[in-house]
Formats: C-alpha cells, sequence, structure tokens
C-alpha cells in the first residue's frame, strides 16, 4: 500500500483524493499524535490553521479545525496565509503544532494538507507514519473539553514584523514588481517590500479561488518578464500558491533560478561571517554550475534528496544557516524553519541595495550548464528502479562522466517520473534526456 504522505503532506484533487472523510480522520489523528505532549503535561492542545485562497481551502480548514476542536485541539484561526508565516506563528505563539491547508504550486482543482511540528519546522517521515496509523482513531472529550476556534487576529501583523526585522539593509531606490500568484503572499508581500522601503508594483494579486498559480507565479514567469522590462524594474520577484519560493527576473527580464538565488546569498553570508562552515545544503536538482562557482569561492555544496524538508533536516543536523533547493525553496535557518519566499525576495534585493549592484551582475556569480528535465506523466512512478532502464542510466553516467550527470526520480507530489541530464554540451544532455523519457514511457507504462 502507498503512503499517504508525500514530501511535502498529503496532496491531491479536492473532493476526489482530499475528500472531507479523509480530511476528518487526518485531522483526529493529527489531534492523537501531535497533542500527545500537551494532554501528557496536563494542558489543551493548541493549533495553528492557515490557507492558500483557492477555492477548497475553504472547507477543507474548516474540516480540520472542527476535527481539531471536536479532540480537544485548541485552534488558532490564522486565515489565508503563507505556509512559512503559519510555520513562523505556530513557534511563535507556541502552539503544539500547525497545519497548513495548500497544494503550492499546483493549479486550483488539487489541494493538500501539510503538518508543522511544535516549533514550526515539517515532520519527519515517522511521525507522519504515526499519524497515519492513527487515522480512523479518534478522541471524544465532552462538554468544556471539547476546542475552540478561535480567529488568530493579528497573524499577519506578526509575520510581517518578523519579515521586516530580518533587515539589515533598506530597500530604497529599487523598484521591484510581485507577482503573486494570485496565492496566499497577495496581501503580504507587496505590504513587506513596501514597508522596506522599495517601489512595488504588483502583477497575480487577485486572487478568486480558482485562478491560483493560473498564467502568474514562480511556474509562468513570462508575465513578471514583461512586466518587469515595460516598467523599467530593477527586480521581479515570483511567489508560488503558498509563498514557500522565490523565483527572481533580472531588469532584462532573465529569469534567475533558485540557484542563482542560493549562490548570490551564500556569497553574501560567506562575506558577512555569517555562512555556517562555509557550507550550502541544497538537493540533487541543482545545476553543476552551482557547485563549481561556490567552490570557486571556497563554500563547500552538501546535497541532498529532493524536498526542502530534506534539506532542512541536514542543515539541523550540521548547524549549517543555508540551504534550498533549484525551484526557489530558500532556507534561512537564523530566520526560519522552511523555505520563505518573501523572505528570500527581501533578502535578494537587500543584497542589490548593499551591493549597488543591478541582478543580471549578481546573477553573473555562476554558469548553468545547460540542463534538461522531462517530466514523463502516465507511467508507474513506483518502478523507477526497472533494470534495463537503470541500465541505460548507467550508460548515460558513464558517457558524460564528470562533466555531467543523471537524475531519474519519481515525483514526490504528482503522479510522474522526473527525468534530468547535466552536460556541457546542450545536445549531449537533450540526447540522453529523451532517450531517458523514451525508455520510461516503454519500461513504466500503465
Amino acid at each position: 500500500m502507498a503512503r499517504l504522505f508525500g514530501t511535502d503532506g498529503v496532496r491531491g484533487t479536492a473532493n476526489r483524493e482530499i475528500t472531507a472523510e479523509l480530511t476528518l480522520s487526518i485531522a483526529q489523528a493529527a489531534a492523537i499524535v501531535l497533542g500527545k505532549q500537551a494532554r501528557k503535561d496536563g494542558q489543551r492542545p493548541r493549533a495553528v490553521v492557515a490557507k492558500d485562497p483557492r477555492i477548497s481551502s475553504d472547507f477543507i480548514s474548516s474540516v480540520v479545525a472542527g476535527g481539531l476542536a471536536a479532540s480537544g485541539v485548541d485552534v488558532f484561526d490564522a486565515g489565508v496565509l503563507p505556509t512559512p508565516a503559519c510555520a513562523f506563528l505556530t513557534a511563535d505563539l507556541g502552539a503544539d503544532f500547525g497545519v497548513m491547508i495548500s497544494a503550492s504550486h499546483n493549479s486550483a482543482p488539487d489541494n493538500g494538507i501539510k503538518f508543522l511540528a511544535r516549533n514550526g519546522y515539517k515532520l519527519p517521515d515517522s511521525v507522519e507514519d504515526e499519524i497515519e496509523a492513527a487515522m480512523g482513531k479518534s478522541l471524544t472529550p465532552l462538554g468544556a473539553e471539547v476546542g475552540r476556534v478561535t480567529r488568530f487576529s493579528d497573524a499577519e501583523d506578526r509575520y510581517l514584523i518578523h519579515l521586516l526585522g530580518t533587515m539589515k539593509q533598506r530597500l530604497e531606490g529599487l523598484k521591484i514588481v510581485i507577482d503573486c500568484a494570485n496565492g496566499a503572499a497577495s496581501a503580504i508581500s507587496p505590504q513587506a517590500f513596501a514597508d522596506a522601503g522599495a517601489k512595488v508594483l504588483v502583477i497575480g494579486a487577485d486572487p478568486d479561488g480558482n485562478n491560483i498559480n493560473a498564467g502568474y507565479g514562480s511556474t509562468h514567469l513570462s508575465a513578471l518578464q514583461a512586466a518587469v522590462v515595460e516598467n523599467g524594474a530593477h527586480l521581479g520577484i515570483a511567489h508560488d500558491g503558498d509563498a514557500d519560493r522565490c523565483l527572481a527576473v533580472d531588469e532584462s527580464g532573465k529569469i534567475i533560478d533558485g540557484d542563482h538565488i542560493m549562490a548570490i546569498l551564500a556569497n553574501a553570508m560567506h562575506e558577512a561571517g555569517e555562512l555556517s562552515r562555509d557550507t550550502l545544503v541544497s538537493t540533487v536538482m541543482s545545476n553543476l554550475g552551482l557547485k563549481v562557482a561556490l567552490a570557486e569561492r571556497g563554500i563547500e555544496m552538501l546535497q541532498t534528496q529532493v524536498g526542502d524538508r530534506y534539506v532542512l533536516e541536514e542543515m539541523r543536523a550540521g548547524g549549517y544557516t543555508l540551504g534550498g533547493e533549484q525551484s526557489g525553496h530558500i532556507i534561512f535557518s537564523q530566520y526560519a524553519t522552511t523555505g520563505d519566499g518573501i523572505l528570500t525576495g527581501l533578502q535578494l534585493a537587500a543584497r542589490m541595495a548593499q551591493t549597488g549592484k543591478k541582478a543580471s551582475e549578481l546573477a553573473a556569480i555562476m554558469s548553468t550548464y545547460p540542463q534538461v528535465l522531462i517530466n514523463v506523466p502516465g507511467v508507474d512512478k513506483n518502478r523507477v528502479d526497472d533494470a534495463q532502464l537503470q541500465a541505460l542510466v548507467g550508460e548515460a553516467e558513464r558517457e558524460l562522466g564528470e562533466d555531467g550527470r543523471v537524475l531519474l526520480r519519481a515525483s514526490g507530489t504528482e503522479a510522474l517520473v522526473r527525468v534530468m541530464v547535466e552536460a556541457k554540451e546542450q545536445g549531449d544532455a537533450q540526447s540522453w534526456a529523451t532517450r531517458i523519457a523514451n525508455k520510461v514511457e516503454e519500461r513504466l507504462k500503465l
């Protein structure tokens, strides 16, 4: 039986995979597992619940709140806020856990449920497995022992003050376009940049429940590129639906991906003596060019499996201060417990203001090796260890040698297999990626 939790919580189409019944069962199980320490201490468990603005988030968050309250948990409803805000508020309030209702960068029909531990960190696999094992069980407090659901009235202000408190450099003189993906950052991200001193132009900030990530945001950058160029802006910042990502666009409209952002910020922290052990933590998806650029500046790069939770686990284990993903999940351990797209954008803009350099000049810190990524849908993603498929991957790795690499993995959030090939030459990367993707279709077809 497949594991219920993926790399980022439980995710699927609302009312198909993510039903009210499943949501209630998960909420009741979470109350049992994540509230047990508080009950052991003779206290009522407390939880922060937040959501993105997709239409299904309303019913799912209501079911979560109801299930938790019926299980004796006091719920603080933070409303529409980014995932990193939910994480921050969970820790700031001293709550026993947090729950974020979002499917991140997925389209509006999808949704998901993410749990955060008492300190705002994502749960380890072992605790998620405990929750899954507890599904079907419930607590049944009566009378005054049931939980309350209370509106978290100052949630947005607390988070905004926190973001601005991380800034060591004001942003006066910078014109910045913010693309909020019609998602959870639509109100707070423009406010944060404006309060930090930037002149802000905003796109993709009119959520209607059905337009989240539709033509805007970190997975659809063309609107941001056009807006930056048309308005003569210095920088463009793009979030995804729950704003735990940040990608950027320079003054000419060229994309600055997560690898380039990490290179810029790692170098800045290295110069300031703030990069612990002179090391950046990234995932296996990061480009070889990032490793080369960092090495030239005396910075080491450690790599984990895909998922910002695994980056964070490595950061916590080694005491590292910066890590992230090519997709734009960037983690500053001194300020956050998860990827934070608004925080990342603010720090990138601050580096521009500090150095007086254009975004394109900062991004030139690294050269990208040609990389081809092919997503193969409609296959059995649980059989990527197929012998013939692995033999072809081995052949590609031998031919590419140290100047290239192959990554074949099942997506943790979608029903597909990802094929990624890097090489010094674009043609080699494209050729091998196509051959391997074709083999995936052939060998793993349903």
